[in-house]
């Protein structure tokens, strides 16, 4: 019994210490768009899928903390289905340091076929632009662990985490 008394104790201490509680959110400072790096490299990536011949639609990127908020609500209490885990605050899209981005087919519609292939190379457009985004210095949702993936996002965290970020952290070169 003494031992799991201990133990508890222990436990507690060492999350009083380590655990802190995000800021409040509505008091976070956040930027007005995309941290200049991340679009830079969104243009790039642009142009290079073009350049292979696999057109891109960026179909996000800043998002407000009210933005990514109403997103989380939607397919819980709001019609749709969920796309995000992520609440306001919680999302690299919050930061300026995320993209999300689709397809164009032949008709210059947005898509969300990781099978497809315009170009025709016998390789699937999808992966190819997420090499290429991965060479430009991106991360890809769809190397996430766990079980939910998000294909089409791509983010630059600079090495900070989205509590330091809360915490009112800056990746070098914000404004």
């Amino acid at each position: 019994m003494l031992v799991v008394v201990l133990t508890v104790i222990l436990i507690s201490a060492w999350l009083i210490k380590n655990y802190v509680i995000p800021p409040d959110l509505d008091k976070l400072e956040v930027p007005k768009g995309l941290h200049p790096v991340v679009a830079e490299k969104r243009d790039e990536l642009i142009a290079k899928a073009e350049r292979a011949g696999i057109p891109i639609l960026i179909t996000a990127g800043f998002r407000s903390i009210d933005e990514q908020n109403e997103l989380y609500n939607q397919g819980r209490t709001t019609l749709g289905n969920i796309v995000t885990n992520a609440k306001g605050g919680e999302s690299y899209h919050n930061f300026g340091l995320a993209i999300d981005f689709a397809l164009l087919n032949k008709n210059g519609e947005a898509i969300w076929d990781m099978e497809y292939d315009g170009n025709g190379n016998g390789k699937k457009d999808w992966d190819e632009v997420v090499a290429f985004a991965k060479e430009l210095g991106f991360e890809s949702g769809a190397d996430w662990q766990g079980e939910f993936k998000d294909y089409p996002h791509l983010q630059m965290d600079f090495g900070l985490t989205l509590m330091e970020l809360q915490r009112g952290k800056k990746p070098p070169g914000s404004e």
